[in-house]
């Protein structure tokens, strides 16, 4: 398999594990959910308080956290975002370097005619 190939793979991959995960996540969440709603209200611990809601909405805002890295920022944040990042970035660095190349060899001609057309001593007298 090329490196190409293997790499896009490897990236398929790791989102179908991702995926999976959310997945796996909300169906833990989901019965979490209910068994704390009965250990509440159906087996009456502390029943005057509704303190699943608390748990239930911590974990949700987790879960919520969750589906949106899965879903929302690795969907537009991927590998080839990343590579054009890199990209952009190696592109400007070497503009920046060429730029700086440029001003180094002008100042250098520029104190090298300096030096070279020197002008004769005058004489006083």
């Amino acid at each position: 398999m090329e490196k190409n190939q293997q790499e896009l793979f490897e990236y398929a991959r790791k989102r179908v594990k991702q995926k999976k995960r959310v997945y796996l996540h909300f169906i833990l969440f989901f019965v979490s959910s209910v068994f704390l709603f009965i250990i509440n209200k159906v087996l009456k611990i502390d029943e005057n308080e509704d303190w699943y809601l608390w748990g239930i909405t911590a974990w949700g805002f987790i879960f919520v956290l969750h589906f949106m890295k899965v879903f929302v920022t690795e969907s537009f944040i991927n590998k080839t975002w990343e590579r054009e990042q890199i990209e952009m970035l190696v592109a400007r660095q070497e503009r920046r370097i060429d730029q700086l190349e440029k001003k180094l060899d002008k100042d250098n001609a520029a104190s090298d005619s300096a030096s070279t057309t020197t002008t004769p001593p005058t004489t006083t007298l």
